[in-house]
């Protein structure tokens, strides 16, 4: 670059990781466009994600902390009703291990949408398009679209999440790095019929789980579904027809309101499904080509806390590129140096989760049984203390983030 002209960066993605990302490069003087391959900002119904006292941080630095807070979920409570034991009630932060300033719940949805209404002023946003090549020059990138025309940039961020669009034309095909952990997960907008309010009910036996919920802002409900499978099973991932055959197949015989929450399934607005699935890349860039959020480290859909890692590794590259004066290769590998051990740390904690989510025997729900009464006994703070302990919600809530000047380069 000379003349004072802006570093032009292309971001692929724009749910948490790249608005975030668009923010700061903007606020560190570059210049940020986001491509979305859908029409216009996702509203499919979404699920509840957390933001932890570091990512928090950097919401509270982006003046949204009001905002975040404004659309928290409204959880206050947690019944677990665990097959073979009576049921149990919690405090949703202490069974979290968290404390209430440090921890938000949020739709993510609405947390994106946050993101977009703070960027869309400063940041070119292309909605209904999508990278077709990249070809990752000395110089430049030059990019083709499905449907605009040709462009060039300096830089191409990868923020287009598990199943990045970016990383496999330029890194390789997914499963040269996905790891399967050994569950599945799908969400479902279902009606509210247990009129829930501040109360998430899960039921979990050998094997599966569900977690049934209401956000305090919304007419409907959610129902996450997880089980276990050491095996990966056959399906097209358009296949929602497949893949509600498969819930079905795994919950079957299970009590309680299951059998309605399945049978509603099939009038659900919106459903996800995926495998449980761990990235694991050696290195985030290729020449001028980089990767953040779930594109780069996914530690795992719904075990990992993976919204709270897309903040702060957004953060982190746009800080990193901004100290390095826009030098790439300098920045790329700062931005894996820092991210390197909270990365392998988040890892760590996704693969017990599966485990500890989603109990593997009924000695294993009796464990947990046994765990949350004692949590429940204990005071508030020795409580907390000891749901942090098992839930290992240390390594998102304690990570170290740099801070990084402000204005045109850092």
């Amino acid at each position: 670059m000379s003349g004072g002209d802006a570093m032009r960066i292309l971001i692929s993605g724009a749910s948490v990781a790249g608005p975030v990302l668009a923010y700061w490069l903007n606020r560190h003087g570059f210049s940020a466009t986001l491509v979305e391959r859908a029409p216009t900002l996702r509203k499919t119904g979404g699920h509840a994600v957390d933001l932890f006292r570091p990512s928090l941080g950097i919401v509270e630095r982006m003046g949204l902390r009001r905002q975040v807070l404004d659309g928290e979920v409204g959880t206050e409570r947690v019944t677990f009703l665990l097959e073979g034991a009576k049921p149990i009630r919690l405090d949703h932060h202490r069974a979290l291990g968290v404390t209430t300033d440090a921890h938000v719940e949020i739709m993510r949805d609405d947390l994106s949408e946050i993101f977009y209404h703070a960027t869309r002023e400063d940041v070119e946003y292309v909605f209904g398009d999508s990278i077709t090549s990249i070809e990752n020059g000395r110089d430049e990138v030059r990019v083709t679209f499905e449907r605009g025309s040709p462009r060039t940039f300096d830089l191409v961020i990868g923020a287009d999440g598990l199943h990045s669009n970016v990383r496999g034309l330029v890194f390789g095909e997914e499963h040269r790095f996905a790891h399967h952990l050994g569950g599945y997960v799908a969400v479902a907008t279902v009606p509210d019929h247990l009129g829930l309010s501040a109360e998430m009910i899960t039921l979990a036996g050998p094997g599966r789980m569900l977690a049934l919920y209401s956000p305090r802002h919304l007419n409907e409900a959610r129902v996450i579904f997880m089980f276990r499978s050491p095996d990966r099973l056959d399906y097209h991932y358009r296949d929602t027809q497949r893949q509600k055959e498969l819930l079905r197949e795994h919950f079957a015989g299970v009590g309680w309101e299951t059998p309605r929450l399945l049978a509603e399934l099939d009038h659900a607005p919106a459903f996800y499904f995926d495998e449980i699935t761990q990235l694991r890349l050696e290195r985030w860039s290729q020449g001028r080509v980089s990767l953040v959020g779930d594109a780069a480290y996914c530690p795992g859909p719904a075990v990992g806390a993976s919204t709270s890692m897309a903040v702060i590794g957004a953060y982190v590259l746009a800080g990193e590129l901004a100290a390095a004066g826009g030098d790439h290769t300098v920045a790329f590998a700062s931005y894996e140096r820092e991210m390197t051990a909270y990365v392998q740390a988040a890892r760590d904690y996704a693969a017990r989760m599966v485990k500890q989510v989603i109990p593997g025997s009924q000695a294993q729900v009796w464990a947990g049984a046994q765990a949350l009464r004692v949590i429940g006994w204990l005071p508030g703070r020795l409580g907390r203390a000891l749901s942090k302990r098992a839930n290992s919600t240390g390594v998102h809530d304690d990570v170290e983030v740099k801070s990084y000047a402000d204005g045109p380069h850092g």
